[in-house]
């Protein structure tokens, strides 16, 4: 699997499981959520991501 793909995974993963944990444990797991959308929004323009960093070091080729 390449990194981008990995990356999708993990981000869908993440949204989710906050949205998930936000409406039947806290509210305040929304803004995980939000994290990971404005994440996803500036690597969009600055096509750098601290996940994809983390991938890249754990050996995820791509």
């Amino acid at each position: 699997m390449t990194v981008e793909r990995s990356l999708r995974l993990i981000a869908g993963g993440f949204v989710a499981a906050s949205v998930l944990l936000g409406m039947y444990v806290n509210v305040n797991f929304l803004w995980f959520t939000l994290f990971v959308g404005l994440n996803l929004f500036q690597s969009a323009f600055t096509n750098w991501c601290p996940m994809m960093a983390i991938l890249r070091k754990a050996g995820v080729h791509g």
